[in-house]
């Protein structure tokens, strides 16, 4: 009976001790709700990135990827997350955050950072998905926030309108050098 109480109070001493380490104080919440509202600021556009049993070196790896690009990524509390959120007024409605959730962000390119978690995504299936995002002011769901992920980046689209408009162009020189080739024969 006396070893049950002493090993019932070393097992509420622990929970204690635990439960004291994991929460968070007040000046932490606000740090963290002032870092989530800064990033907001600048930001061109938000992910909300879910990811579950990814790996500490596929995580870094990605962080390391995300940063060469110009994207940041940062992991908060949901409650704190939403709070940081609520602040803003964005048009529409917060995507369900289910699960454990994070932001990725970037300043300049609009849809780099949709589109950097999109490729990480596709290499760590079932463990990092896009489940909504903040573009041009407004809440966006999973749907379009994917869809945003596959514009290809500016360069790319400046090449792609460069040979749209030569086309054309091509199109008539070959057809005038065609009609050069039988005058001349």
């Amino acid at each position: 009976m006396v070893l049950l109480r002493q090993d019932l109070f070393r097992f509420r001493t622990t929970i204690t001790k635990i439960a004291k380490s994991m929460a968070i104080t007040k000046e932490k919440k606000k740090d963290v709700i002032g870092k989530v509202g800064e990033a907001l600021e600048g930001a061109a556009s938000v992910v909300f990135v879910h990811f579950k049993g990814l790996s500490v070196s596929d995580t870094s790896a990605m962080r390391k990827a995300l940063k060469e690009e110009g994207i940041s990524y940062y992991v908060a509390k949901k409650t704190l997350l939403k709070r940081a959120l609520s602040d803003k007024g964005y048009a529409g409605t917060l995507p369900v955050l289910d699960g454990e959730i994070a932001i990725a962000w970037s300043e300049g390119d609009v849809t780099a950072p949709a589109r950097a978690i999109y490729e990480h995504g596709k290499k760590h299936k079932d463990a990092l998905s896009i489940v909504g995002g903040v573009f041009e002011e407004a809440y966006l769901d999973a749907v379009a926030m994917t869809a945003i992920a596959t514009i290809p980046p500016v360069p790319v689209l400046r090449g792609m309108f460069v040979n749209v408009i030569n086309s054309p162009i091509q199109g008539l020189v070959i057809a005038l050098d065609q009609i050069r080739e039988k005058k001349a024969a």
